[in-house]
């Protein structure tokens, strides 16, 4: 195999549910070696289904490629000196339990530090340590709902909040954390330094909608209200056509010129001051999205389509799920592929998204069972077959089969 971007670089990943797991995931990829250290019940999120298979529930399996698998009772004694062991040569340390709870089980940044000066140890968890609601526990809908989306939502014009039909807040941090650790190992390998890092999602996900939403409270007086005017317009929407809806942006001034070239009224930019200009636009946002609004509702999906693109607008349809699995441009690169997984068979993987010309990063290993290769990594370490098979039998690791 050609050279991978974090070849060489070993991760013991104590992380579980989403935000973790995704970050050392998409570290994985590029090549890191990552070791999932799991507890004798596993990740929660085998469990979540559907699945074929105990254990390897579908929100599993898009989060723990790229990985091994090893079990240990971090709970005894013996099981707290396995893993140091293995910290001894590790690169990063991934977790995302609370700090305090890493310290009971002995495990905290200076626990590890005595071991390997050289680690980084990064924490992805709900809040910074500083200040209040360090202690707090946090996951996805609490986090959206503390940083302001669900009423956004409302703002925008839902009747009701709405958390995003997604995991939004365990993927966007834990795409920080993965910049974060990245960040921390090229400053190890140029001062030698390693150290500790934390993540926290509340503060991670509003860098993202505050960075948006601060808006005219930005400035100090306050020039204007909180909110970003063109996010929060309640025709900011996809527009019902005669036959679906279309998704356009009809924004810049070279836009609006072309759009009112197409329907027939170009006199409308230049004696119509609400289009006249983007500042213009975003004060009156309600009303040119609305008059938006009617008029695509006049042709087909198809014919908007064709229309604006000739004019250089930007257009797509709007897809639903189905839609993207028959994309024909997601199909001729290959983005949605089918492999074949060891133990659940043919399963649809996705594609890592970027593109490099000297080394390209690829997923060489399936989500692994609970406990598939515990006496592989623990081998490696050098802990001979007998003190092994001693440990499996006093239940401080555990092993599963290799699918």
């Amino acid at each position: 195999m050609k050279s991978r971007p974090l070849d060489h670089i070993r991760i013991l990943d104590l992380t579980s549910v989403v935000m973790g797991p995704y970050a050392c995931q998409l570290l994985g990829d590029h090549g890191a070696d990552v070791v999932k250290i799991e507890s004798p019940d596993g990740d929660v999120m085998r469990l979540s289904g559907p699945m074929k298979n105990p254990g390897m529930g579908h929100l599993y399996l898009s989060t723990n490629r790229s990985k091994r698998s090893v079990v240990i009772d971090l709970k005894k004694a013996a099981g707290r000196e396995i893993f140091l062991k293995l910290a001894k040569d590790a690169d990063i340390i991934l977790y995302n339990i609370r700090p305090k709870a890493m310290a009971r089980l002995g495990l905290s940044y200076e626990d590890i530090y005595k071991v390997n000066p050289k680690i980084i140890y990064v924490g992805a968890f709900g809040f910074s340590q500083r200040r209040p609601y360090a202690a707090r526990p946090a996951y996805d809908d609490l986090i959206q709902g503390m940083s302001g989306l669900p009423w956004l939502s409302m703002k925008a014009g839902a009747q009701e909040p709405r958390y995003a039909p997604i995991i939004l807040a365990d993927r966007i941090v834990g795409l920080q954390v993965a910049f974060a650790t990245l960040a921390a190992l090229h400053h190890r390998d140029v001062t030698g330094i390693g150290q500790r890092v934390d993540v926290p999602m509340y503060e991670g996900l509003l860098s993202i909608v505050l960075g948006e939403h601060l808006a005219g409270s930005a400035f100090e007086p306050a020039v204007g209200d909180l909110g970003y005017q063109r996010s929060l317009a309640h025709n900011r929407r996809p527009h019902r056509t005669a036959d679906g809806y279309v998704c356009t942006l009809v924004y810049s001034d070279k836009h609006w010129r072309s759009f009112f070239d197409v329907i027939g009224q170009p006199q409308i930019f230049e004696t119509d001051i609400r289009f006249s200009s983007q500042n213009e636009r975003l004060k009156h946002i309600d009303e040119v999205y609305g008059y938006l609004a009617g008029v695509l509702a006049t042709r087909t999906t198809a014919e908007w389509i064709a229309l604006f693109t000739k004019a250089d607008i930007p257009v797509a349809k709007m897809h639903s799920l189905d839609d993207i699995l028959t994309d024909e441009h997601l199909n001729a690169i290959g983005y949605i592929r089918t492999v074949n997984h060891p133990s659940e068979g043919p399963i649809k993987d996705i594609a890592i998204p970027t593109e490099w010309s000297a080394s390209q990063p690829v997923s060489t290993r399936h989500a692994p069972q609970l406990g598939e290769h515990t006496v592989e990594v623990l081998r490696e370490a050098g802990i001979e077959q007998e003190a092994v098979d001693a440990l499996l039998t006093q239940g401080v690791i555990m092993a599963g089969k290799a699918a």
